[in-house]
C-alpha cells in the first residue's frame, strides 16, 4: 500500500475501502477482521478521539486556539474511527454511502423542515 500524498484529487469510500483491504492483505490481517473484532476496535478508535476533547469544554467551530498539533492529532484520530467504519461496512457488506444517504433522506422524512422553512427560526429544534 503506497503512502499519503499520492495525488489523488479526491477520496471516495470506494478508494478507502481498496487501501483497506489492501493494507489488511499485505500484513495477513484478514483472518482478524471479523465484524466483532472490527466493532470493538472502533470503539476503542472512539474513545481516543473523545479524549481528544476532554477537559477542553465547549469547542467553538473551526477550532480556535488549538495549536497545529493539536488538529493534527484531531485529523489522526478522525481518520482511525473513518477508516475503521469502512473497513467493517465492507467486511459486513453494507454499502456505506448508501446506506449514509438513506439514513440521511429518513432522517428529513423524521425531522421535516418546519413550515415557515428558517433553520435560524428553529435551531434549538435540532436533536
Amino acid at each position: 500500500m503506497s503512502g499519503a500524498g499520492e495525488g489523488e484529487d479526491s477520496v471516495t469510500l470506494d478508494l478507502l475501502k481498496k487501501k483497506m483491504e489492501e493494507f489488511a492483505k499485505e500484513r495477513n490481517w484478514e483472518r482478524f477482521h471479523s465484524p466483532r473484532n472490527l466493532l470493538l476496535a472502533l470503539v476503542g478508535e472512539v474513545g481516543e478521539l473523545s479524549e481528544v476533547f476532554q477537559w477542553k469544554g465547549e469547542v467553538p467551530r473551526g477550532l480556535p486556539g488549538w495549536k497545529e498539533e493539536e488538529k493534527v492529532h484531531l485529523g489522526e484520530e478522525l481518520s482511525d474511527v473513518l477508516l475503521y467504519l469502512v473497513r467493517l461496512s465492507d467486511i459486513c457488506g453494507v454499502d456505506l454511502g448508501r446506506a449514509a444517504l438513506r439514513k440521511l433522506h429518513l432522517n428529513a422524512l423524521k425531522y421535516p423542515l418546519p413550515p415557515c422553512n428558517s433553520a435560524i427560526d428553529h435551531a434549538s429544534d435540532v436533536p
